[in-house]
Formats: C-alpha cells, sequence, structure tokens
C-alpha cells in the first residue's frame, strides 16, 4: 500500500477547507473513482487541514492527486492559496 499526506496551510487554506466541507459529498463521490482507493480522510487544522489518502499502489495515490487537483481547480478556483506540501511513502502499518 501508499499512501499521500497533502498539508494545506496559509492564505485560503481555511477558505478551500470551508468549500470542501460544504461539497464533502461531491469530493466523496469524486475520489471514491479512485483506482485501489483503501481510504481518504479530511482534516481540518488551525490554519488549514490536511487531506490522507492511502491506495493499493502509488499509481492510486498519483491518480487522486490527479482527481484532487482537478476538482480544486473547477469547484474552489476563487481561493487564492498555495500547493499543498505533499508527503508520501509506502505505508508500513494500517489499522482498521
Amino acid at each position: 500500500m501508499h499512501a499521500m499526506v497533502r498539508t494545506y496551510s496559509g492564505p485560503g487554506a481555511q477558505q478551500l477547507f470551508d468549500v470542501l466541507e460544504a461539497r464533502k459529498a461531491d469530493v466523496e463521490t469524486n475520489l471514491r473513482k479512485v483506482s485501489g482507493l483503501v481510504s481518504y480522510t479530511l482534516v481540518r487544522s488551525g490554519d488549514g487541514g490536511l487531506s490522507v489518502t492511502v491506495c493499493r499502489d502509488k499509481a492510486g495515490v498519483e491518480e487522486s492527486l490527479a482527481i484532487a487537483r482537478d476538482w480544486i481547480r473547477e469547484n474552489a478556483a476563487n481561493v487564492l492559496g498555495s500547493p499543498p506540501a505533499i508527503t508520501e511513502g509506502a505505508v508500513v502499518l494500517q489499522i482498521n
């Protein structure tokens, strides 16, 4: 399995998470299309938030990144902010 954490912070990050929360059903519908999706989580933090994607392989994680990028471009283009900081790697342990 492979995981990716995208951390959104700085100007516009809170507004982006407002949009994501308001449209979470749409976000879920789009991300459920990701091949090999194991889990997807959105977490609000003090200055924005983060997403955690776990897929069966790296290709699925990269697909989720493309879907998220396109969704934000189409649905939150008015929110100005920095691209997320991305951390990814092989999953060592996952507890369900």
